[in-house]
């Protein structure tokens, strides 16, 4: 029989570093409540299983682009109480991911269409969706500054990717030479993979002609992510202005 040390050498291994981490536990768990072998045996696999499970969720998350881990239970739903709450809880559900339909968020700047977006992206790698989040015009001039390989394979993961969010698309009004081309390759492949993609923008879309510089681009692009697609309009106050407006009375009050 081995002995403890050789039990966890011969784990780590094997890669089973769930188990090699609660196996202390799970012994003096077992042998102070007499529990049955099988029982035992099961939540050792378990403790595996769930630590794979959340490696493989930090690894997604790592590699979607996000930069922050926002829930919808968190938000101020309060400030602007005329946001498409409801909406936004259906979109959280991710159902919209399963039927291929799109997600399409337009309103003022700093009412919540990103923190919305970021929220359910965060929860669909949860759920274990292959998630691409871009923040849409720094993405575009990236894009044109790199090799063309490392485009091609930058391109096949956001094409491949369950859920795909542009956030703030044509936050700088203009746009790249290639990138009109390039928003339309994304969304008409995904439009006949049938897979989600999520926009947020503070542009109308009947302006959408002007800053690609070409209407009828702007009509094919609008015709695949329009269909099958929940509008969702923000409008209110600025989370923004309000916070600031917070930090500035503080330290106004600290002085």
């Amino acid at each position: 029989m081995m002995t403890m040390p050789e039990i966890e050498r011969c784990l780590r291994q094997l890669r089973l570093s769930g188990v090699r981490d609660t196996l202390q536990t799970r012994v003096l768990q077992a042998q102070g409540t007499n529990q049955p072998f099988l029982e035992t045996f099961s939540l050792i696999l378990q403790d595996e299983m769930d630590r794979r499970q959340s490696r493989l969720i930090e690894r997604r998350y790592q590699h979607s682009g996000l930069d922050e881990k926002l829930t919808l239970a968190e938000f101020d739903w309060s400030f602007n109480p005329k946001l498409p709450r409801q909406t936004c809880f259906q979109l959280h559900t991710l159902a919209f991911i399963a039927a291929g339909e799109n997600a399409l968020l337009v309103g003022k700047p700093g009412t919540g269409k990103s923190y919305v977006a970021k929220a359910i992206a965060y929860q669909a790698i949860l759920q274990s969706h292959k998630v691409q989040y871009l923040e849409t015009d720094d993405f575009f001039h990236r894009h044109a500054l790199s090799p063309i390989a490392q485009r091609e394979t930058r391109l096949r993961t956001i094409i491949d990717c369950d859920l795909l969010v542009l956030d703030d698309l044509f936050l700088a009004r203009a746009i790249p030479d290639d990138g009109g081309a390039l928003l339309q390759t994304m969304i008409h492949q995904r439009y006949k993979l049938r897979r989600s993609i999520i926009v947020a923008s503070n542009r109308v879309v009947q302006d959408w002609g002007t800053y690609l510089g070409d209407n009828t681009m702007s009509t094919t692009i609008l015709d695949r992510l329009m269909h099958h697609c929940h509008l969702l309009e923000f409008d209110g106050r600025s989370y923004r202005l309000k916070e600031a407006a917070e930090t500035l009375a503080r330290e106004t009050k600290a002085n």
